[in-house]
């Protein structure tokens, strides 16, 4: 590895690295607090003499607002700063946990476990962030670190929860280790706040002309732009569906049309939003110096969507897959087997960004896809014939390609155009749970063996997609406040 691609995490007189450290905390956090209820549900079920249909319904309910909450959280982090943000965020998910903690009915379990929803969005902020603080040779790897081990929140949280529920001890340990939870998010949000700051010392944090969408610098973009929006009111829509009577019967048909068509109202507004950001300097004339092709940002959603969106489907349904193919196992057995699937993150998504820094930006992304596909192929054949440790490996292994691929992915976000990476971060995260609601809803009608070969089909049309992604290389250009030009250096 040359110099200048090399990345000292202990060094920690480094601001730079000091930032990234305190950034993936508080990442880490938010994904402890957002899967809070999964390694507790058998404590909630039993509290609230809840039904399986229920439990489905709450974890619905938990990915539901994640996909709105990226797309807003961008707009908010290109504008505020993400030191402000992120403070905000984990001192509001603070109170929204103990909320959840605090039910004493299943209403009100639905309601906070819909707002935590909120808390998903919170990865999108530390990307505005790293990439504010690393050069281009740094970007991959430093935006890796900061999604694999941010991810682990997760794992993390399933490993310790029911143990601090059992310290606390009686029937309400579960809620005391919510609201322990629940304290150190909102105390660390103040701590980010006290050593955060959202750029270098003598650097600009720069921000959109506008607020409410991305800036286009074409027609045909903001076209494009528009388009790329729908996939999203889809799955929310899919997600409706699945709480009404066809699904987890949470409320009545009526009420998902209601919502159908409150949807539809909020397209409506989104796109008079979008058009109000861009029409007037797309009139106006865009100077050469400030285009990007829109592509590039299409491509890393449709990318994010094949990686996390299988991530999030797959790290689902895994533990019962194994459970219901392989004779002689529990479920806690058949958890632990599924477990390796998300320690992979430790690694493999440092690896994708390194990979994405050294080797080429498309080159490393069309690869990590393409391993993906091959991988889901061979999970598609495993059946109860198989050695045991064989299915693990081979899950692993494919585990590692779809976290690498999201490191590869987010080693690009940042050198799109600065001023919007928080958005175009929202965007492509939003996508990843759309890709989430897209699978689980294909597994809901299929076996698993189709399941994963319809992973590993969408991953092979999206291989296809990446070979029109641009390589970020040269400089890009941004104008501060005060009308100044700054030329920033992307490989």
């Amino acid at each position: 590895m040359s110099e200048n691609t090399s990345l000292n995490v202990l060094r920690f007189s480094d601001p730079k690295i000091k930032t990234l450290h305190i950034t993936w905390f508080a990442f880490f956090l938010t994904f402890v607090l957002w899967f809070s209820h999964a390694p507790l549900m058998a404590f909630i079920k039993e509290a609230f003499d809840l039904s399986s249909q229920q439990v489905k319904a709450l974890l619905i309910l938990n990915v539901a607002l994640t996909i709105p909450a990226r797309i807003v959280i961008g707009i908010l982090v290109d504008k505020y700063g993400p030191r402000i943000v992120y403070s905000c965020l984990l001192m509001i998910s603070s109170v929204i946990s103990f909320g959840f903690a605090l039910a004493d009915s299943y209403e009100q379990l639905a309601l906070f476990r819909f707002l935590l929803g909120f808390v998903g969005a919170g990865f999108v902020i530390g990307i505005r962030m790293v990439g504010e603080w690393f050069p281009a040779k740094q970007v991959g790897v430093a935006e890796g670190i900061y999604g694999g081990w941010g991810n682990f929140g997760s794992a993390a949280g399933a490993m310790t929860l029911p143990t601090i529920a059992l310290l606390y001890g009686g029937d309400d340990g579960w809620r005391y280790a919510l609201m322990s939870i629940g304290v150190i998010a909102g105390v660390y949000g103040a701590i980010y706040y006290r050593l955060a700051r959202n750029t270098p010392k003598g650097s600009t944090y720069f921000k959109p002309k506008k607020s409410g969408g991305l800036e286009v610098t074409s027609m045909k973009d903001l076209y494009f732009y528009l388009l790329m929006n729908v996939p999203m009111y889809v799955a929310l829509g899919v997600l409706a569906w699945k709480l009404s009577p066809s699904g987890v019967s949470l409320f009545d048909t009526n009420t998902m049309y209601i919502l159908w068509g409150v949807l539809v109202a909020l397209f409506a507004v989104q796109t008079r939003s979008i058009w109000h950001v861009n029409h007037e300097h797309l009139k106006a004339g865009v100077p050469e110096s400030d285009k990007y092709n829109f592509k590039q940002v299409a491509i890393l959603d449709l990318s994010y969507f094949v990686t996390f969106g299988s991530e999030l489907a797959v790290v689902s349904m895994l533990p019962l897959f194994f459970l219901e193919t392989f004779d002689g196992l529990d479920p806690v057995k058949a958890g632990l087997l599924a477990s390796g699937f998300a320690f992979m993150n430790l690694v493999a998504r440092p690896t994708g960004g390194w990979f994405s820094d050294n080797f080429g930006r498309r080159k490393s992304l069309m690869f990590l896809i393409g391993g993906l596909a091959i991988g889901y192929l061979v999970l598609s054949q495993i059946n109860s014939e198989w050695w045991i440790p064989a299915a693990v490996i081979a899950t692993m292994c494919c585990s590692f390609f779809v976290q690498a691929g999201e490191g590869a992915v987010f080693a690009i976000v940042p050198l799109v155009k600065r001023r919007m990476t928080g958005q175009i971060a929202g965007m492509a995260g939003a996508y990843g749970n759309v890709g989430a609601v897209t699978f689980l809803t294909v597994l809901s009608f299929v076996d698993y063996s189709t399941f994963f070969l319809v992973i590993a089909g969408a991953a092979a049309v999206i291989f296809f997609a990446a070979m029109f992604l641009d390589e970020p290389k040269g400089q890009m250009t941004e104008v501060a406040e005060d009308g100044t030009v700054h030329v920033i250096d992307i490989g």
